[in-house]
């Protein structure tokens, strides 16, 4: 049997052990609202970890959580350019495909403007095409792993091109000059 004398010098190891575990499991995992989002994952081969994540408000309501990600050896956001990256988005409500749609087609005309958005228009409708509706608690997908650009609806694929300005247009969509939410793009950009 230890003496009391004997635990009162484990007193200091057993405490700095405590302040590590909240570190340790904090790094594994962030909750944004009722959202989950892992700090590191890999996908395809590629690693990669959490920049940042926030969420985003529509009018008066919270539409989705986000988190967006890039390749572990990128050592700053890199949201245009050909850096692999991801951003995962988890809805709260019920949104309709055809919402999706527009809002892409839209946002990208006002970014890119009409000239630059008439380039890749194509391209953009046959993105738009794959949209489905989303219930709360779906997640969609949009990931550019350095040669493939893909979105996913609850880990199923929908779209995969070879398209790196098609990728870079849709994550400006988040976090270009002119986002949907200047807030939300600053949560995800780690700012």
């Amino acid at each position: 049997m230890r003496s009391p004398l004997s635990l009162l010098r484990l007193a200091p190891l057993f405490a700095w052990l405590l302040t590590l575990a909240p570190t340790t499991f904090a790094q594994e995992q962030i909750v944004v609202e009722d959202a989950t989002f892992p700090t590191q994952l890999e996908e395809q081969g590629q690693s990669y970890r959490l920049v940042g994540s926030g969420l985003f408000r529509y009018l008066m309501w919270d539409a989705y959580a986000g988190a967006y990600y890039q390749a572990s050896e990128s050592p700053e956001p890199a949201p245009q350019s050909d850096v692999p990256r991801r951003l995962e988005l988890h809805y709260f409500h019920a949104i309709e495909a055809e919402d999706f749609a527009k809002v892409t087609e839209d946002t990208l005309r006002d970014n890119l403007g009409n000239e630059a958005y008439q380039q890749i228009r194509q391209d953009v409708e046959a993105f738009g095409r794959q949209y489905r509706d989303v219930v709360p608690g779906d997640r969609y997908t949009l990931s550019w792993d350095g040669e493939t650009l893909r979105l996913a609806l609850n880990d199923e694929t929908l779209f995969d091109a070879n398209d790196l300005a098609l990728a870079n247009a849709l994550f400006s969509i988040w976090l270009g000059d002119e986002p949907l939410g200047d807030d939300f793009r600053d949560a995800l950009l780690g700012r």
